[in-house]
């Protein structure tokens, strides 16, 4: 009998797996029709081309199509990959929770973060949106800003430099890491990670600068075999993945286990703080104006229905702490990159910076109504987004309106596509905002004073959905001024001589030479100008 049981359950289970690696091969879909790239490889589609960390020519390959192209997953599975505007914005935005985040995502998110925001998906993510809103408010982001310059000031890059004039070369990768990391913390979660003195970052910081290479290192894998995760306990999953002879998961096994362990600790220590009282939590880092304490009150005085457990919480803790370092810190060094290569605009920016501060602090209004320090931020993070794509699935039969029509292979013009069920969209936001039916003719050039003036009309009438609209984005934008105008008040920035490379990775990030760990050194000098009076 308990033969015939596991005989049954073999069958049952290698029926499964035929049936949801191998039906797309012999079943025929509308999204045959569309033009798109060969495949590498049956195994692979061309899945090995997107997840390329040196992708950047086929990503440029597929902006030579007409806003949407077929792409070939593995294993025969087809996918999408669009950039037409009105197919992005329902996607992203009109019809979100029928194209909701790519179950690997989910997937490999709740393995690393925890059931966080990004782990979770329906209803279940809309609850913890809820009550995740009010803490990034515009009033509570005006009470950050002091804690911003605060850690702003800390930083010891001016003991890295010479007072006589001459230039450093200092990995300014690192230090904007260690910064947005303080910035998290203390800002986020009351709690500080790292002085900013020491040459020697945090183990907590280095863990998580790393994250994004390690997982770069197993992603193919890790799509290869998108379902090895929902197979036994949790239990019996971990002893499988500490035996597991594979180094890029053994690293990445390291670095997850020391973010997680370091966010529940500080969840601990947050937990007792407000069950002890006003007095001890005045005593904490933030004084409980941080996030973390705004939503563990919130979280105490809402309904049981919208409640969130602790490890949802803990989850929640893990992801800020991600989402805040990693993206606003490659942002930044982006920024300063471009600055390096542009010292006309580096000029500019710091004669405004330095008018409107008087040697002084910057508030919230006066910050956010720079428009020269807006106008550069916004173009780096449309022409240099750390995210150049982001994946979707449908969880129904859809039609997908188009904002041009597309010709097909069999010479007709499709204006809307039928993507059935289960179908993987790869959304190419970088493609979108190089565009250059939307953005003109010099959409591939970095130029700031595009944003002083009217966008072209073809901006506005595509609605292209934006990271401003994104649940943390004012966060990491205000983060970003702050530290900008404090580094540009003090110091210049020239390009070293070393070869930069930047990486294509679920959050792009820079390497020198050979090297695969994040890096990346400028010349860094006192800025000796005047301070406008």
């Amino acid at each position: 009998m308990i033969v015939s049981l596991l005989q049954g359950a073999v069958i049952c289970s290698v029926t499964w797996f035929l049936w949801k690696y191998f039906r797309q091969v012999f079943v025929k879909s509308p999204l045959d029709n569309l033009p798109g790239p060969p495949a590498e490889s049956f195994l692979y589609g061309n899945l090995r081309q997107i997840l390329d960390k040196n992708g950047w020519d086929f990503l440029k390959t597929l902006e030579s199509y007409d806003g949407v192209a077929k792409l070939h997953g593995p294993l025969g599975h087809r996918m999408l990959f669009v950039f037409d505007p009105t197919a992005m914005h329902n996607i992203i935005v009109k019809d979100q929770y029928i194209f909701e985040e790519a179950a690997f995502f989910i997937k490999s998110n709740q393995l690393h973060f925890g059931p966080g925001l990004l782990g979770t998906l329906g209803d279940h993510h809309r609850k913890q949106r809820k009550l995740l809103n009010p803490v990034f408010s515009i009033a509570h982001m005006r009470r950050m800003i002091p804690i911003f310059n605060d850690v702003g000031h800390q930083t010891a890059i001016a003991s890295r430099v010479p007072a006589n004039g001459d230039l450093a070369e200092l990995d300014m990768l690192t230090w904007m890491a260690r910064t947005a990391l303080e910035l998290i913390g203390q800002a986020g979660l009351g709690y500080s990670f790292d002085p900013l003195v020491a040459d020697k970052p945090d183990d907590f910081a280095v863990a998580v600068k790393a994250f994004s290479p390690a997982v770069l290192n197993v992603a193919l894998l890790r799509r290869l075999l998108p379902y090895v995760v929902d197979l036994g306990t949790p239990g019996l999953r971990r002893w499988v993945l500490d035996r597991f002879p594979y180094k890029p998961a053994q690293e990445l096994k390291s670095i997850v286990d020391i973010m997680h362990d370091r966010s529940i600790e500080i969840y601990r220590a947050k937990k007792a703080a407000l069950e002890a009282g006003d007095d001890t939590v005045a005593q904490q880092v933030g004084e409980g104006k941080d996030i973390m304490s705004i939503l563990l009150r919130a979280n105490m005085a809402a309904s049981e229905g919208d409640r969130l457990p602790e490890g949802e919480l803990i989850g929640q803790m893990s992801t800020f702490i991600f989402a805040g370092m990693d993206t606003t810190s490659n942002a930044l060094s982006i920024t300063l990159s471009m600055l390096c290569e542009h010292q006309d605009v580096q000029e500019k920016l710091r004669s405004e910076i330095l008018e409107a501060s008087k040697g002084g602090d910057l508030e919230y209004d006066v910050l956010v109504s720079l428009p020269y320090l807006d106008a550069v931020c916004r173009e780096t993070l449309r022409l240099y987004a750390p995210v150049a794509q982001v994946f979707r699935e449908t969880r129904q039969d859809v039609i997908l309106p188009l904002a041009q029509p597309v010709r097909g292979v069999d010479g007709k013009l499709m204006h809307e596509i039928f993507v059935p069920k289960d179908t993987s969209i790869s959304v190419g936001l970088l493609a979108s905002n190089r565009n250059k039916a939307i953005w003109g003719e010099d959409a591939e050039e970095w130029k700031p004073d595009r944003w002083l003036s009217p966008l072209p009309e073809s901006v506005g009438d595509a609605h292209v959905p934006g990271i401003y609209s994104n649940l943390g984005f004012k966060f990491s934008q205000l983060e970003m001024k702050v530290v900008l105008c404090l580094l540009l008040s003090k110091f210049t920035f020239a390009s070293s001589d070393k070869k930069i490379t930047w990486n294509l990775s679920g959050v792009r990030f820079p390497t020198v030479g050979s090297s695969m760990k994040p890096s990346l050194p400028m010349k860094v000098g006192l800025y000796k100008g005047p301070i406008p009076a």
